[in-house]
């Protein structure tokens, strides 16, 4: 009785924490589809329409680890929930807007609830999970989030021709207040270990985050050699560098840096961040590339896209699995290589579409056997008790990779001729040579273990009682 109980509240927390994970990772993309909707509706410039993107970005990689740590205090379940709320309500505030300012500060206020979301399902998501089942978890978490970051053009294309690009934020508002409800009722409560907030650490890494990612979603308009991208870049390498010695000295730090010692965590987030920028690179371009070149509607875009996303349903599960079974590292370096060559296959471009089938289903049974067992690598080198601030800088990482992979590889495309020149191929290359790197990098994640478990032993001064 007592294993069937447990078993089901595995599964309310899993639903719950993943269908958190899917609206926040869903509205990253979701708008790119309406962009062009939006401009005509409001009268945006480009500029004011990248920052409808940009915004959420920036606000939700800023306060991932800020997130983490509020959580593991003040109760995981709660920050989740409240987070939710946020969202929520700053969806409202989206639909409603009938200016671009507006519309710009409700989608940075619906980054900041995303902050509270998914480090925290994540953390929930660990503290739920036994390591032996841990995996399987994680596989089904990252493959959901995984169709939400591939599905966000499907999704936003089909809502805006068939609704208006406001609904693209009012169906977060019924199934929001649904999962606040259930969370509350179904999800027990956890925390990390008690310990003071770490407030000037907070302010030093969001600070860094912000500079980071500044410079990094400015460069191509402003050009990667202005003051602006570079003093940005300046401000946030120096903030990054006070963040690691503050954190050094302080006795109750936020990320206690011990945790970089172990070579499975370290090389799980070196691997996260190039993932991230290789995916959401290449949704960001091939969704355009089936508009721009193949002629299709948004809508359509999306559907042929169903190649490359529809592995996620049926490959995420089994990685999961495989993952308890033989471990991450063989899952991570395989995964990539099949994303490696995906991409490259890709780049080379079709004349029909039907040519692009078969290297959109490699490079997806790639992403979908990496990405769970990366995730899985970042959490499972730690002690049960850290997996919220784990999460949490896993989670920045991705952001973080996100936004650079698509910041980078725009200004190869636009160097290159954009559409109608070799924009796309070099792009699509590029996305290749980070998928690579991603995979070299999972070579450095320790091989699964066969007994018991060895983690990092999180300090003394960063568990003790306040």
């Amino acid at each position: 009785m007592k294993q069937t109980s447990e078993r089901t509240r595995e599964r309310w927390v899993l639903g719950l924490t993943s269908l958190g994970a899917f609206m926040v990772a869903l509205d990253t993309l979701v708008v790119a589809a309406a962009l062009t909707t939006i401009r005509a509706d409001l009268g945006a410039t480009s500029e004011q329409l990248e920052w409808t993107v940009n915004a959420y970005g920036l606000s939700f990689a800023m306060l991932l680890m800020t997130a983490a740590a509020i959580g593991d205090r003040l109760g995981r379940r709660r920050t989740y929930a409240a987070g939710l709320a946020l969202f929520t309500l700053a969806s409202v505030a989206a639909a409603l807007a009938t200016s671009l300012p507006f519309l710009i500060a409700a989608r940075a206020v619906q980054g900041v609830g995303a902050a509270f979301v998914m480090p925290l399902a994540m953390g929930l998501l660990g503290a739920a999970f036994p390591p032996e089942r841990r995996g399987r978890a994680i596989g089904v978490f990252s493959g959901i989030t995984g169709i939400a970051v591939l599905g966000g053009p499907i999704i936003g294309g089909a809502v805006t021709e068939g609704l208006s690009w406001q609904w693209i934020f009012w169906i977060n508002v019924p199934i929001g207040v649904i999962a606040i409800a259930l969370v509350r009722a179904k999800i027990p409560e956890s925390t990390g270990p008690v310990r003071r907030l770490d407030l000037f650490g907070a302010v030093l890494i969001s600070l860094a985050v912000l500079g980071l990612v500044w410079g990094t979603v400015r460069g191509e308009t402003a050009g990667w050699t202005s003051a602006e991208v570079l003093g940005a870049f300046a401000i946030g390498v120096v903030m990054l560098a006070a963040f690691g010695l503050w954190e050094q000295r302080t006795d109750h730090p936020m990320m206690p840096l011990t945790y970089f010692r172990n070579r499975s965590f370290t090389a799980a987030n070196a691997a996260g961040f190039l993932l991230s920028a290789a995916l959401f690179s290449a949704v960001f371009f091939m969704s355009q590339y089936m508009q721009a070149v193949q002629g299709s509607a948004p809508f359509k875009a999306g559907l042929q896209l169903l190649p490359w996303t529809a592995t996620l349903f049926v490959v995420g599960p089994i990685a999961g699995r495989l993952v308890d079974r033989v471990g991450e590292r063989p899952l991570v370096v395989i995964g990539m290589a099949l994303q490696t060559a995906g991409m490259f296959w890709v780049s080379q471009g079709a004349d029909q579409y039907w040519k692009l089938i078969a290297p959109f289903v490699v490079a997806g049974t790639g992403i979908s056997l990496a990405m769970p067992a990366a995730q899985s690598a970042a959490m499972a080198g730690l002690p049960r008790e850290a997996v919220g601030i784990a999460s949490g800088i896993y989670s920045m990482n991705r952001q973080l990779g996100g936004a650079a992979g698509v910041a980078v590889l725009g200004s190869v495309f636009t160097a290159a001729g954009g559409y109608t020149g070799d924009g796309f191929s070099r792009a699509l290359a590029g996305c290749g040579v980070l998928s690579l790197l991603a995979a070299v990098s999972g070579l450095a994640i320790a091989v699964r273990r066969t007994s018991t478990p060895t983690v990092t032993k999180v300090p003394k001064k960063v568990v003790e009682e306040v």
